[in-house]
């Protein structure tokens, strides 16, 4: 089992990014590549999960130990696979996520994409008091403080629509927020967090 990759970063596109190490370029999945724009050509430590099945064999990775945990977890629930679990830590902060759970929050973890209320309740009974160990140092604070928020990074609007699609959300759904974020001009990151956001309310 992998634990992490250090190395340059060669490729960015909407699902995956391509590390280097020893001659040897490593397609890494990850919740939002677009976050590694800034360290393109520049070297990364990147935690990894080396997922196998008959017909499948990727690595996803992470920027943090505690993203990684807490996709693993996913992946743990009835009716979310990869992609499912990719979406939802796209989308949201790992202790929006947390707080969500412990909360048995189900109106926020619907607005994902691919998790209905089923999954959402799914999520609450198979995951609510054991995801402490993630987030320790902030668990017994975690309902009374923001959540921290992501550093935006740098491209563009079309790269912002490719990566949303890649998370499962539809052409209507898009379009719609690129309509509202068109007239606006941001790094690739700052549209793609804007419309989470948006998707999000």
């Amino acid at each position: 089992m992998y634990d992490y990759l250090k190395g340059m970063v060669d490729y960015i596109g909407p699902e995956y990014i391509v590390v280097e190490n020893g001659g040897i370029g490593y397609q890494v999945v990850t919740p939002n590549p677009f976050v590694f724009s800034n360290q393109l050509k520049k070297e990364i430590q990147i935690y990894l999960y080396q997922y196998v099945r008959e017909d499948l064999i990727a690595l996803y990775g992470f920027q943090t130990r505690q993203e990684k945990a807490l996709f693993m977890k996913l992946l743990g629930v009835t009716g979310i696979g990869p992609k499912g679990a990719l979406a939802i830590l796209a989308s949201g902060q790992v202790d929006q996520v947390v707080q969500a759970i412990e909360q048995e929050d189900e109106s926020f973890l619907v607005k994902f994409p691919g998790v209905g209320k089923k999954t959402a309740r799914q999520m609450i009974l198979d995951l609510k008091g054991k995801l402490e160990h993630i987030i320790p140092d902030a668990f017994p604070s975690l309902f009374h403080e923001p959540s921290e928020r992501i550093e935006t990074k740098s491209t563009e609007l079309d790269e912002a629509i490719l990566a949303l699609k890649a998370l499962g959300y539809s052409d209507k759904e898009v379009q719609k927020v690129a309509k509202q974020l068109g007239a606006e001009t941001f790094t690739t990151e700052q549209y793609i967090k804007k419309a989470l956001q948006m998707m999000l309310r």
